[in-house]
C-alpha cells in the first residue's frame, strides 16, 4: 500500500516522519510498531535513538529502510555510562534525573533536523515534551504519543494539568471521578503519587494539548465512549492507530527448542489451559510477594509459564514441586510468541499497555494486577469498561494492595476454569476479532493512519508555498 499522495506543487514524494520515542522499553517497542505502520503506508521513516539503544532497535525492526539517527545520551550522576533506558537503572529513583536530562539533547536534535530532508510530521514522547519546541523553530507538526490507551491519556492529561489537587488534597480512599466518566470511581490509591505529582512530569505532558494531535495505541471501536467525550471536550485531536503490536507479525521462524525451552514445554501441554504470569520489564515485586505468588499459583493446580525479571530468583525446590505443571523462565522470553500459543489460555498481568494490547491480539484473557504508572487505570478499562479480563484480589481491596496466596488462587482459579472466566474469554474473542479488523486496509486504524498523514502532508505542503 502507498500513501504517495500528490502535493499542491504536482509532485508524489511519500511523506517523510520523524519517530523519537522515550528511552524505555515499553514506550520504544510501541514506536517501533508505529513506525513500521508508517512505513507500510508508504512514508519514509526516521527514528531518533541513543547508541547504547540502537542495537535493540536495528534487530527489532530488521528493516534497513528506516532510518535511525544516534544522538548523544547525556552523562547523569549515579548512572553508570552505557545506561541509556530506564529498564537499565540502578534504581527507580533516578528516572526523574534520566527524564530531566533529555533535554540536554535538545541541541543534537535540532541540528540532525537540519540535515534531513523534508519533515511531513514528527511523533514524540509525551515525557520529551521539550521537542515541541525544536518542531516549532522547524515549522513540523509534532503528534505527542506514549504507546498507552486514550482513556489513561485522558485521566493523566485532566489529573496532572487541570486537576492536581485531586491527587494533593483528597483522602487514599475518598472517591472522586471524571466529569465525563462518572462511573469510573478513582481513588489516590488508583495512582502512583511520586510520578503523577512530579512538575517534571507535569512540564514534559504540557506540551501535549498544545501540538498538533495526540496517537494512541488504541482503535476506534475499543474505545468508542472515549472517541466521543475528547472529540467534544479535549484538544488537539486524538488519533486511534492500533492495535500497534499487529504491525510486526509474531515470528514465524521454526522454533529453536534449546534456546526457547519454554515453547518446546507449552508444545506439551496442547489440548490443555496454561496460565501465563509475566509483570514486565520493570514492575519490583518485594520478596513477600514473590513469595505468595509462588503458593498461590502451587494451590491453584493449574499449569503456569512465570517469567521472572533477572533479579528475581525461585527456590529450586519449588520448580521441583511444580514440575510438569508449571514451569518458570529466568531469561527474556517473547511474549507474542507465547500468548500466541494455542495452549496460552490466560495471562496475569501487570497490564502494561503493550502487554494488553498484545493479549487483545492473542485472543487471551487477563487477571489484571497493576503495580504501577498508568496500570491501574488500563485495569479498570480492562475490566469495568471493555471486559476483557477479571481482577486480582488485595488484603485491603485497593488496586494496588498486597495480594495473599489465597486470594490469587481463587482468581487464578476464577479466570482458568470459572464461570466469570468463560464470560471474558468470549467477550475477548469478539474484541480480538474488533482489533484484526481495525488494522486491516479499510479498517478504522488504517483509515486513521492514511487520513493523519494526508491532512499533514496538505499542511506541510501550504507552509512550502508561504
Amino acid at each position: 500500500m502507498s500513501s504517495n499522495i500528490v502535493n499542491n506543487n504536482g509532485s508524489s514524494s511519500p511523506p517523510h516522519i520523524v519517530l523519537f520515542p522515550f528511552m524505555s522499553k515499553g514506550h520504544t517497542i510501541s514506536s517501533l510498531h508505529l513506525a513500521l505502520v508508517f512505513h507500510r503506508h508508504g512514508a519514509n521513516v526516521t527514528i531518533f535513538t541513543t547508541p547504547a539503544n540502537r542495537p535493540f532497535m536495528s534487530k527489532f525492526l530488521s528493516n534497513p529502510s528506516i532510518n535511525l539517527i544516534d544522538l548523544p545520551f547525556p552523562k547523569i550522576p549515579d548512572v553508570p555510562p552505557g545506561v541509556e533506558s530506564t529498564d537499565e537503572l540502578p534504581s527507580m529513583s533516578l528516572l526523574f534525573p534520566f527524564m530531566n536530562s533529555t533535554k540536554l539533547m535538545q541541541a543534537d536534535f535540532e541540528g540532525a533536523l537540519k540535515t534531513l530532508p523534508t519533515v511531513t510530521f514528527m511523533v514524540t514522547d509525551m515525557f520529551l515534551g521539550w521537542t515541541l519546541n525544536s518542531a516549532s523553530k522547524f515549522g513540523i507538526p509534532r503528534l505527542a504519543f506514549a504507546g498507552i490507551n486514550g482513556f489513561a491519556t485522558m485521566i493523566i492529561e485532566y489529573l496532572i494539568l487541570k486537576r492536581p489537587e485531586l491527587l494533593l488534597e483528597k483522602r487514599f480512599d475518598e472517591g472522586f471521578e471524571h466529569p465525563s466518566f462518572p462511573s469510573m470511581k478513582l481513588t489516590k490509591n488508583h495512582f502512583d503519587l511520586h510520578l503523577f505529582c512530579s512538575k517534571i512530569i507535569a512540564d514534559e505532558i504540557s506540551a501535549t494539548p498544545k501540538s498538533y494531535g495526540v496517537i494512541v495505541n488504541s482503535f476506534s471501536e475499543l474505545e468508542p465512549r472515549l472517541l466521543e467525550v475528547w472529540n467534544k471536550e479535549c484538544k488537539p485531536k486524538i488519533w486511534c492507530i492500533g492495535p500497534l503490536s499487529m504491525a510486526k507479525p509474531p515470528s514465524r521462524e521454526l522454533v529453536n527448542q534449546e534456546a526457547r525451552p519454554w515453547m518446546k514445554w507449552l508444545d506439551t501441554k496442547k489440548g490443555s489451559s496454561v496460565l501465563y504470569v509475566a509483570f514486565g520489564t520493570q514492575a519490583e515485586l518485594s520478596k513477600e510477594q514473590i513469595e505468595e505468588i509462588k503458593i498461590g499459583l502451587e494451590r491453584s493446580q493449574v499449569n503456569f509459564l512465570w517469567v521472572l525479571r533477572k533479579c528475581e530468583n525461585i527456590d529450586e525446590g519449588f520448580e521441583e514441586r511444580i514440575k510438569g505443571r508449571g514451569m518458570v523462565v529466568k531469561e527474556w522470553a517473547d511474549q507474542r510468541e507465547i500468548l500466541g500459543h494455542e495452549s496460552v489460555k490466560g495471562f496475569l498481568s501487570h497490564c502494561g499497555w503493550n502487554s494488553v494490547t498484545e493479549s487483545i491480539c492473542a485472543e487471551v484473557p487477563i487477571l489484571a494486577w497493576p503495580l504501577g504508572a498508568e496500570q491501574p487505570l488500563n485495569a479498570m478499562m480492562i475490566v469495568d469498561e471493555i471486559k476483557v479480563g477479571l481482577m486480582v484480589e488485595t488484603c485491603d481491596g485497593s488496586m494496588r494492595g498486597f495480594v495473599k496466596a489465597e486470594g490469587l488462587e481463587r482468581m487464578v482459579r476464577e479466570l482458568m476454569e470459572g464461570e466469570m472466566g468463560k464470560v471474558v474469554r468470549k467477550r475477548m474473542e469478539e474484541v480480538g476479532e474488533l482489533a484484526m479488523k481495525a488494522m486491516e486496509e479499510g479498517g478504522s486504524s488504517w483509515i486513521n493512519t492514511r487520513e493523519l498523514i494526508h491532512q499533514t502532508r496538505v499542511l506541510s505542503d501550504t507552509h512550502a508555498t508561504l
